[in-house]
C-alpha cells in the first residue's frame, strides 16, 4: 500500500506542482516537552486543483522528477479565503458598501435631528401651557 500524507498547501505557483507543509507534534524523550516539526513536500497536481491554504492528502507514487514522488489524492478541505483575495482586492470590492454605510449614517443623523426638533417643540408647548394664567 502506498504511503499517504495529509498537509496544508503553502505554494501552488509552479504548473502541476504543489508544495505542502506537514506539522508533527513530538515529545522530547528526556525533557518531556512537546515541540513541533514541520516538513515540506513537493507533490504532483495534474489538474491544478489545489490552492494555497487547502488541506490535501497525497499518496506516494513513482518518481515524477528529482524531488516529486507524491501525487495529489484528494482535497480534504478548501481554504476559508483564497490567496488571490488580498487586502486591496477585498477593500476595493467594499467601496460600494462604504457609500451605503455613509448614506445610512446621514439618514440616522437626519432622523435624530428631527426627533430633537420635535422634543424642543414639545418643551416650548409645555412651557407655554404652564405660563397661561389660571382662572
Amino acid at each position: 500500500m502506498a504511503k499517504s500524507i495529509q498537509g496544508i498547501v503553502v505554494s501552488d505557483k509552479a504548473d502541476k506542482t504543489i508544495v505542502l507543509s506537514v506539522t508533527q507534534r513530538k515529545t522530547h524523550p528526556i525533557y518531556k516537552k512537546q515541540y513541533s516539526r514541520t516538513s515540506k513536500y513537493i507533490a504532483h497536481d495534474e489538474k491544478n486543483e489545489a490552492k494555497i491554504g487547502d488541506m490535501v492528502e497525497v499518496i506516494e507514487t513513482r518518481p515524477i522528477s528529482k524531488r516529486k514522488t507524491l501525487t495529489l489524492s484528494k482535497i480534504l478541505r478548501k481554504a476559508d479565503i483564497a490567496a488571490s483575495q488580498t487586502v486591496e482586492a477585498v477593500t476595493a470590492s467594499d467601496e460600494g458598501s462604504e457609500a451605503k454605510i455613509k448614506a445610512e449614517k446621514e439618514a440616522e443623523a437626519k432622523a435624530k435631528a428631527a426627533e430633537e426638533a420635535e422634543a424642543a417643540e414639545d418643551a416650548t408647548k409645555a412651557e407655554a401651557d404652564s405660563e397661561e394664567p389660571k382662572k
